[in-house]
Parts: C-alpha cells; structure tokens; sequence
C-alpha cells in the first residue's frame, strides 16, 4: 500500500483530501507544519508528500529540497492556493514531481498521485538495486587477506576516489575486472555505466567499429548508425581488458581520446566529445611491447599514469583455502547440494598446486569437485587425476587413465551430455573430449 503524507495547515482541507485519498486505497498521514512534516518524513517514510506552499512556520516551494535530502526517493507534490508561474518554475527545480492549484485541480490529484507514486516505487527498487551492485563489486568482496593482496587493494582503494587512468597488471586469472569494478563502484562516477570490453577479442575493424561507433554505410555491413562503446560510457568508466592486444593503429585513437576527451566515428568528419574514466588490464608486460614495437610508448603512459600489480595465486598461497570454501558455498548452492565437511587433504592438496591459471583456475576445480562429490563431504577423492597424483593415488598409469575416465564420464553426465559445456568443465579443447570419448569406446 502507497503511503502519502499532506502537509496543510487548513484542518479542514487536511481531512477532506485524507478521506478522499484514503479511499483509493492509500496510506495517509498528517501534519499541520513544516516541523511535523519533517519529523514524520523520517518515521513514515512515504510514497509521496501533498504539500502546502503557504505553512505557518515555512514555505513548501523551499520545502521541497529538505524533503529531497531526507527520502530522495519520495516524489513531492506542491498545492497552492493563489499559484505563480515563478513559484511553479522554482519548485520544479527544486525537485517538485508537480505544482498544482487548490479548488481548480482537485480533479487531477488522484492520477498524479498514481503517476507519483509509480515513479516512487520505480526510485526505491533501483535505489535497492544500486546498494546490492554496490555491495557485489565493493572492495569488501574481495577474497583474500595475504600481505601482497592487501597491498593491492588499498593502492585500489586510494584511487578510486580520484578520476585518475588506472593500469591493473598480473596474469591471466587474477581478478582484473573484479579489481576494476571495485574502482568504479568506490569512484566518483559509481552511479554512471561501467563498460567493459576485451580488446582481444575482436578484430581490429571491429574493434575499432565497437570502441568507436560508426555511421550508417561508412562499410559494408554498416547498415545503421552505431553508438560506440565509448559513448555508452560517458559520464562513467571504460575497462578496456587485454589493452595489450589492442592494434598499434587503435592504440593513436585512444591516446587522443585520454589526451583530448575525443574521437571521430568511422564515416565521420566531426568529432564527438566524451566524459570518461579509463582503466585497462594486461598480463603482457608492456614495457617489453614496446621495445618490441608492439604498443606506444606514450599509450603507456598516458595508461599507467597509477599502476596496480595484482599478485598470482602462488604468490598468496594462504589464500587458496578462503577462495576454495567461497567457491564451495557458491556451487552447492547452485547445485542444490549440501557440503558439511571440507577434508584438510582436500585443503591441502590445492594449496599444493601451482595454479598458473590463477584464481580463475581454482574456481573451475572447486566446481568440477562440487559435480564429483557424491555426499555431504567433499574429499581429495573429487579431484581430478593431476591432483590426486599429488593427494596418493596410485601412480601407475593404469589407476590414472581409470580415474580419467571416471571423472570425465562423470563430467558429461552432470552436463547431460553436452560435450561442449562438459569440455569447458573439463578445460580441454571439444576435439580432446571427443577423442577420449571415443577411447572410451563411448
């Protein structure tokens, strides 16, 4: 049920549109001033607000932006006796959702209200929405608390309030997208859109097409107008992933967008302007990419203007156990199974790995245990062959092709017999699955 608070200081008036209000459906409250309106502002928390212009101890038209600071997202709508074209503009400007005229209007108060209250609604649950993204990409999501990690959150956390160029450097599977999510979240633009676009993997004519857009017939195939990815993210942030596969020719394109705030589109003359936050990732090492003639040196550097080194997996061993019990709860949850008890042998076992595809690595482990694991204990036996090798298995290779079998097998019947999602559990090319099926016999 809508809630609506009136603030008029006619008793009269006050009660006549609270039963007529009230019989629409809606929740009402009164108050008589400026004071008890606001007090109530904090405790009712309504919908919408009807409020007087003239109040004994305030003006409604000023009134308007208190109520916008205390529940920004209640709509206000202002009634008048004697209404003015200056007054009307103002309180627009302060936020009103209407300006309307006592007697005259009375007729238009129940659908504003309907259209008042909608939009309310519409502001909480994206209000709602916003702390739960908030919440998913904040720095406080971030698993983990060796030394290095630390070290590189709070570098993270320092220019996040800046509007500064950031390069997030590490290999593959460390956490670039979520350390650059965590920025923007934490930044000056955390309302605006973060886009995130991986620069390997487009060619460069579309690439070039996605970064920057296009006009209607500039190429073949360009049959309409196309917004850039720049563009969608005006006002927020552009995480350009892989920056070091981006192609030499695109890399100038970039630099003038960082130096000037502007790119021209494919097919056009004019220049379009842009206001933006720039972070990049790479696991390549640039410096190197640049002796090699590979990236721009002044790119770099227009790029790394603050720079984070996220440290692999191997170099925070003790966090292995934090992610691995993550992971467990996250894919229990989405299998529908229940996991009480997590073996030290389990535990230990990927603490000993080496895990050159990082975190990323590990998460594709715990899930394939998660489809092994028969009961509520997840063991060193829902491992695959590689870590069961280490954990004491037999190592006759005898023992490990049975294994194979029975852990790929097992795979594919969890993926109900798609070969393509079962291979990318596996982590093996669709051409390996296949031959090894067929070994099987299978």
């Amino acid at each position: 049920m809508a809630k609506i608070l009136i603030i008029d200081d006619e008793p009269q008036l006050r009660a006549l549109l609270a039963r007529i209000i009230g019989l629409e459906g809606y929740d009402v409250e009164q108050a008589p001033d400026c004071t008890t309106g606001l007090r109530l502002l904090s405790q009712y928390e309504p919908d919408v607000v009807l409020c007087d212009v003239k109040l004994p101890d305030g003006n409604g038209v000023e009134l308007v932006g208190r109520i916008k600071e205390i529940a920004p997202a209640a709509e206000v709508i202002l009634l008048t006796a004697y209404g003015n074209i200056p007054d009307g503009v103002q309180a627009i400007k302060n936020g009103a959702f209407d300006y309307i005229t006592k007697g005259d209007d009375n007729n238009k108060i129940l659908p504003l209200l309907s259209r008042a209250t909608e939009k309310a609604r519409m502001q909480r649950r994206l209000a709602r929405f916003e702390a739960k993204l908030s919440d998913e990409h904040s720095f406080d999501r971030i698993i983990g608390s060796s030394e290095a990690l630390r070290q590189a959150v709070n570098l993270a956390r320092k220019v996040a309030a800046t509007d500064t160029s950031v390069l997030l450097t590490g290999e593959t599977g460390t956490g670039k997208e979520v350390f650059a999510q965590a920025i923007h979240q934490a930044g000056p633009r955390a309302r605006e859109a973060f886009v995130a676009v991986n620069c390997s993997a487009f060619s460069k004519e579309l690439l070039e097409s996605e970064l920057f857009g296009h006009r209607a017939g500039s190429f073949t195939g360009a049959t309409k107008d196309k917004k850039g990815l720049f563009e969608e993210a005006d006002k927020g942030t552009l995480f350009l992933d892989e920056i070091g596969e981006m192609p030499v020719e695109l890399q100038a394109k970039l630099l003038r967008v960082l130096e000037s705030g502007e790119f021209i589109k494919i097919g056009e003359t004019r220049p379009t302007k842009v206001d933006l936050r720039i972070i990049a990732a790479t696991n390549r090492d640039l410096e190197k990419e640049i002796a090699a003639g590979n990236f721009r040196e002044d790119l770099y550097f227009r790029l790394s203007v603050f720079r984070i080194q996220l440290p692999a997996l191997s170099q925070r061993r003790e966090d292995v156990a934090e992610y691995a019990r993550y992971f467990v709860g996250q894919f229990a949850a989405k299998m529908g199974k229940r996991i009480e008890t997590i073996d030290d042998a389990y535990i230990a076992a990927l603490e000993r790995h080496t895990w050159h595809g990082n975190v990323r690595e590990l998460r594709n482990v715990v899930e394939r245990s998660l489809i092994m694991a028969d009961g509520e204990r997840l063991s060193a036996d829902t491992l695959s062959p590689e870590f069961r090798a280490g954990a004491g298995a037999p190592p006759d290779s005898l023992a490990l092709d049975a294994l194979e079998r029975h852990h790929i097998l097992k795979v594919l019947e969890y993926a109900k017999g798609n070969k393509t999602e079962a291979a990318r559990l596996l982590g093996i090319g669709i051409a390996t699955l296949y031959r090894k099926l067929e070994s099987y016999g299978v």
